[in-house]
């Protein structure tokens, strides 16, 4: 057992490991409170592991749990035999309960809003309902969700994921989160010569659709993430089976999709987020409205059925801009403009005054720029909903330099058996003489 300042890949050490992090790992501290920081997947908050080294950095170490010697009553067997070291990297918490996966999340949230936007906050993960009428063993709710899986084509033209944070496929038999219409597919019994990327999904509309890239098609895939869509590139992409547009329902609407457009992975999730977003803004009747980084109009169509007044979408993709408005062609006060949010806002292609404001960027969230156009608007209530806590967070905290507060927020389990989490944040202005929220959330 290694232990000095010399570690390499592959050697192996002896920790306990303390609270998780954002990323899907605990961390640990190699020779005491002051030593170097390990980041160490596989394991749970005070375990006692032997850890293999995987990655060697100047300030820190990653590593995965090999030997559990004293194990976290909130340890589970894993269902899927690819959920472990050295296999595939889609899954970051199948060794822990549901209940642990929540509280873990729940952690994390409250770690990054209190680090980076100075707040103490009591966090709820809540669970997604699971599909109606599901039994059997995937019939938890932790399993058979993804209705979106994008899998790799290694060397020998067989499909699989990617281990973590590798470009190296693993071949699977099955994957156990993917929804259970992806699951029969027979694209893991297939070969694919000539392709690089194939990706299925399953709607909550009932369409199945299967899509490959070819080899030449789009440049080094990304690691796999089942918080992500099916996105194979722009280059070459081939409908392997299924239609041409996918139907989506939520929100009491239904959403006409490309089977790669975006569209929230879990079946449950566009419905539970569309009705979080509403129940907090409150929307009113003539209330006008912005949907930033809108995709398929999906918040819009939701608040514009409230407000019944005019309703702006923002988007830069093409795909998601013709999706958005063929989805609210019934609405006559909704307009879908295509471009980047930042620039639309910072050259006045849309303009205020606005009364509610609705923020669903990408993972690395609006940023300061956007924050700062959208609180100079004056907009009453901000709905920001968020697949990153620690982008959420940083971008609370331009709010609060503005003079905003958070009044709310709402967590959801959208990605069961990973570490991804979906919040949903109001922001309000805060009355002249608040002071800036450092305790508890409103209830």
């Amino acid at each position: 057992m290694t232990t000095g300042p010399d570690l390499v890949e592959g050697d192996r050490v002896e920790l306990t490991v303390g609270a998780p992090a954002h990323g899907g790992h605990c961390v640990a501290r190699l020779g005491g409170e002051h030593g170097r920081v390990v980041f160490v997947r596989h394991a749970l908050p005070g375990e006692r592991v032997t850890a293999e080294i995987t990655e060697v950095h100047k300030g820190f170490l990653r590593a995965d749990a090999v030997t559990i010697h004293e194990a976290s009553p909130d340890r589970v067997e894993p269902p899927c035999p690819y959920a472990r070291p050295g296999a595939c990297g889609g899954c970051d918490l199948q060794h822990a309960s549901g209940e642990a996966q929540r509280q873990w999340k729940k952690a994390v949230v409250e770690e990054q809003l209190r680090r980076l936007a100075g707040l103490s906050w009591d966090v709820r993960v809540e669970e997604l309902p699971n599909e109606a009428g599901r039994t059997g063993p995937d019939s938890s709710g932790l399993l058979g969700w993804r209705s979106r899986v994008r899998y790799a084509v290694d060397a020998a033209d067989r499909a699989g994921l990617l281990k973590h944070r590798s470009h190296e496929v693993v071949a699977i038999d099955r994957c156990r989160i993917a929804h259970p219409a992806i699951q029969a597919l027979d694209v893991l019994k297939l070969e694919w010569p000539g392709t690089d990327a194939v990706a299925a999904v399953a709607t909550t509309g009932g369409d199945v659709a299967v899509l490959s890239r070819p080899a030449s098609g789009g440049g080094v895939l990304p690691p796999d993430d089942p918080a992500d869509g099916t996105a194979l590139g722009n280059n070459g992409q081939v409908r392997v089976s299924g239609p041409e547009e996918v139907t989506e329902v939520a929100a009491g609407r239904r959403w006409q999709l490309p089977p790669d457009g975006f569209w929230q992975v879990h079946p449950a999730a566009a419905q539970t987020l569309a009705a979080a977003v509403v129940e907090l803004l409150q929307p009113a009747e003539g209330e006008v409205t912005w949907d930033l980084y809108g995709g398929a109009g999906l918040f819009a169509g939701a608040v514009a059925e409230r407000t019944h007044g005019r309703t702006t979408v923002v988007e830069s993709s093409r795909a998601g801009v013709v999706s958005a408005r063929r989805n609210l062609a019934d609405l006559p006060s909704a307009e879908v403009v295509e471009a980047r949010v930042e620039a639309a806002l910072s050259r006045r292609r849309v303009t205020g005054p606005v009364d509610l404001v609705v923020l669903d960027p990408p993972r690395a969230g609006a940023g300061a720029k956007v924050v700062r156009s959208v609180a100079e608007a004056g907009p009453r209530a901000v709905a920001y909903v968020s697949c990153d806590p620690a982008s959420l967070a940083r971008d609370i905290a331009t709010f609060q330099g503005l003079g905003w507060k958070l009044t709310t927020l709402r967590a959801f389990d959208c990605f069961p058996m990973t570490q991804h989490i979906e919040c949903v944040a109001l922001l309000e202005p805060a009355p002249e003489s608040a002071v800036e929220p450092t305790s508890e959330p409103a209830s």
